[in-house]
């Protein structure tokens, strides 16, 4: 891992350089990517069927052989251990709990003169839920992109997922069926976001697609957002511990690694305040690295993109920890509720020794689809809030419009828009 001292002068472009990651779009997967999207408007079931056998190597004949119904997730949920159905229902049960929190209500209220303002919350009637297949199963992602969905009260979740080799992962249609998911296609990349953009045949179109996916599923959203709603197109896994030197140097170490066995491009980045608890993570790191069945990655991820920076104070490293803006912030000091009122920007926070960021990514209840790239600056975790949408309600007393109606005359006359000054004066007494 790299090594960053705050107090040195070249720290400012050393962190620069560390948080550069290159966004910019691949134009070849995105030539490809309008191909896809482009022959699925126009082809429907067809063109889905042909990607499908092709990309995932299946047989399909018709679309019905790609379609899962909820007998059918339930028949996997009922296949599994009871080990692993308490651990998803609990899982799904805590995210569950935690959305009905963000959960929007209606309100009005009323001027003197008798006019009626408000906001009318309504969910959205149909969203699809992108969930990553092949080489690993996310049952997490089923249900923190489905669940947020159900509490919202949106009707149908459509949920699409690639299944190699026609291979279905059991313990991702069993999160679907607790999570509430209507219906399941076993499709996958661009194919399957188009296929929920425009709709087939078979497939709904929906209003809005969440979730992650490999990079021609995120050229794929980026390409049919305004045609439907997205999440967000996310970045690299990332995780940023700041520490005090009280929590055990191999919970630490481990920490890091969680996120940065996700892929080689993982951001793993630990800031302390003392350099031999730096020391002392970095030895336990180079012990532990030795139990991990993803070391490869590991090594690969914190070597392109780790860090380890000595701050002077931990005001200073919540200073440094705005800057980045990171995905997950764990805060593992004493009294953390106290320094977690120092930042202003992370995707989720997790407050004090015993909270680990894998706790959030599987069971302790708020959403792990998480900005990521410095967007936590200005963007918000997946929530119920993303699947409702609000409109504006305005009625007007006979009062009112007098009085408003004036205002508007004055303001619609001096845009030059004589229709608007009319609409409302005709409906003036004088």
């Amino acid at each position: 891992m790299k090594k960053l001292n705050t107090q040195s002068p070249a720290f400012q472009s050393e962190l620069k350089a560390l948080l550069a990651f290159e966004t910019a779009q691949n134009p070849e997967i995105d030539r490809i990517v309008a191909d896809i999207c482009t022959d699925v408007q126009k082809r429907g079931d067809a063109a889905l069927i042909e990607y499908t056998n092709r990309f995932d190597g299946t047989s399909a004949q018709t679309i019905t052989d790609l379609i899962l119904t909820q007998n059918d997730l339930q028949a996997a949920f009922e296949r599994l251990q009871p080990e692993i159905q308490t651990a998803l229902k609990t899982a799904a049960a805590r995210v569950e709990s935690y959305h009905q929190r963000q959960k929007m209500e209606s309100w009005t209220y009323e001027d003197e003169d008798g006019t009626l303002l408000g906001q009318q919350i309504t969910p959205l009637d149909r969203v699809g839920i992108y969930v990553p297949g092949g080489k690993a199963a996310y049952p997490s992602s089923v249900i923190m992109n489905a669940m947020p969905a159900h509490v919202a009260g949106v009707k149908e979740i459509i949920m699409v997922v690639p299944t190699p080799k026609g291979e279905r992962n059991d313990i991702v249609l069993a999160a679907a069926f607790v999570a509430g998911v209507t219906k399941v296609f076993t499709v996958g990349g661009a194919q399957a976001v188009a296929a929920l953009a425009y709709g087939t045949e078979s497939v709904p179109q929906v209003d809005k697609i969440t979730g992650p996916g490999n990079a021609f599923v995120a050229a794929a959203k980026r390409r049919v957002f305004g045609v439907v709603g997205i999440d967000m197109v996310a970045g690299p896994s990332e995780i940023l511990v700041i520490a005090d030197g009280t929590t055990p140097a191999d919970w630490v170490a481990m920490d890091l690694f969680s996120q940065a066995e996700h892929d080689e491009i993982a951001q793993a980045i630990l800031i302390g305040t003392s350099q031999p608890y730096l020391d002392e993570v970095q030895a336990a790191m180079n012990r532990l690295i030795e139990t991990m069945p993803r070391r490869d990655i590991i090594e690969a991820s914190l070597g392109n993109r780790g860090a380890m920076i000595l701050a002077k104070d931990l005001d200073e490293a919540c200073e440094i920890a705005n800057y980045i803006s990171p995905e997950h912030l764990e805060l593992s000091v004493e009294n953390p509720q106290e320094w977690a009122k120092k930042i202003r920007h992370a995707g989720a926070i997790f407050m004090g020794r015993y909270t680990s960021e894998s706790l959030g990514d599987y069971c302790a209840g708020p959403n792990h689809v998480l900005p990521t790239s410095r967007t936590a600056r200005f963007s918000s975790p997946l929530g119920t809030y993303d699947f409702q949408k609000r409109s504006s309600l305005i009625q007007v007393s006979e009062q009112g419009a007098q009085k408003l109606g004036k205002i508007a005359s004055v303001l619609a006359h001096g845009e030059s828009l004589t229709a608007h000054a009319r609409s409302a004066e005709f409906r003036l007494k004088d």
